[in-house]
């Protein structure tokens, strides 16, 4: 039987020590010198961060808008990247999809199938019916934006919604009921949640909540997010991601590895190398 996703997450944070999730997100405007800003600078510019910085991660992050804004070529170059990236790498399209029925089924069949992804970042706002298709496979994963990092996030997902009698849930923020409905969508295993590392209250709150779902937490670094505090709240405490190294939990660095290849001399890759180690340690795989 092919094994969970969180079976190989935790097989590849134990290899590695490291809860670190290498972010991709090539930016045309944030290359180095010598990546001219097209495709084909993107392209390389993404392969030299795997390269260089995905020996030291837990999983990798691409986020599909920056190969999509290039159109069906630059699609082809993400498939590409994916087709160097290790078995035991797991992968996450940063694609924030979710969508009624036979569009969620086709989002499911592009990302899971067509691009090999092992997880994928879901929007829930359509409820239930829209993140199902992207639930059923045992061997795959779904995060649901729940708290996100974004300045914004608090405008939608604070609002207070109204007492839940058979959920049991009273009167909370959005991003609570969304933690909680969570844990109730697909076979079980299946389902975990985006929580940003610059809302660590709220990471509390969502972890007390949904003690059992993996996080997926963006926001440290670039944007601010502390480490410590999602280190001490981010770990799953139950099943079915606790019991496990890792217990669930991934934290995005992007920019924070990226940008390290910018405006200095010498070779990029040793500096994504040494960012990469360094954002490692960092981030431990807790015993």
């Amino acid at each position: 039987m092919t094994a969970s996703y969180l079976e190989r997450l935790a097989a590849r944070s134990a290899a590695t020590g490291t809860v670190l999730c290498l972010g991709l997100d090539p930016d045309p405007e944030a290359l180095p010198a010598g990546f001219p800003p097209t495709l084909a600078g993107i392209e390389r510019f993404a392969r030299l961060i795997i390269e260089a910085a995905a020996p030291y991660a837990a999983a990798v992050k691409p986020n599909l808008a920056f190969f999509e804004a290039f159109g069906s070529e630059g699609m082809a170059a993400l498939e590409r990247i994916r087709a160097l990236l290790p078995a035991d790498l797991p992968v996450v399209a940063d694609a924030k999809r979710g969508d009624i029925g036979t569009t969620a089924a086709r989002q499911a069949e592009a990302l899971f199938h067509r691009l090999g992804a092992d997880a994928v970042t879901v929007n829930p706002y359509l409820g239930a019916e829209a993140v199902m298709p992207l639930l059923e496979r045992m061997d795959r994963y779904a995060y649901l934006l729940c708290r996100t990092s974004n300045p914004g996030a608090s405008e939608l997902q604070g609002l207070i919604v109204a007492p839940d009698f058979a959920l049991l849930a009273p009167a909370e923020p959005l991003y609570a009921r969304v933690a909680r409905l969570a844990q109730e969508w697909g076979p079980g295993g299946t389902v975990g949640l985006v929580v940003g590392a610059t809302a660590p209250a709220e990471l509390r709150e969502i972890r007390a909540i949904a003690p059992g779902l993996g996080f997926l937490v963006p926001g440290v670094g670039a944007q601010g997010g502390e480490v410590e505090p999602v280190l001490a709240a981010g770990p799953a405490t139950a099943q079915p991601a606790a019991g496990r190294p890792g217990a669930g939990l991934l934290i995005n660095v992007s920019r924070g590895i990226a940008g390290a290849a910018l405006g200095h001399s010498g070779d990029p890759g040793e500096r994504l190398a040494s960012a990469a180690r360094d954002w490692a340690a960092r981030l431990p795989v807790l015993r």
